[in-house]
């Protein structure tokens, strides 16, 4: 998939996970600090996004995540 494709649905699992708009999500959002997400939310962003590109997310991902951006390029690749 490409890096538009992936962005696309990442932030469709975002905006089933947060209380945000679609036009808010921006490759440069970060989670936490624009987008209002918790631990909790993260934790199950994550879970919705192994299930949906069919993927394992390794720990030291989850450590590196802070924006959106992060996301998409390491599902991208």
């Amino acid at each position: 998939m490409d890096y538009n494709s992936v962005f696309e649905k990442v932030r469709e699992l975002i905006v089933a996970q947060l209380p945000v708009s679609e036009d808010k999500i921006k490759p440069e959002s970060k989670l936490v600090e624009d987008l209002g997400a918790d631990s909790a939310n993260i934790m199950i962003l994550i879970c919705d996004i192994e299930n949906e590109f069919d993927v394992q997310v390794d720990n030291d991902m989850l450590a590196k995540v802070s924006t959106v951006d992060d996301i998409v390029k390491y599902l991208a690749k």
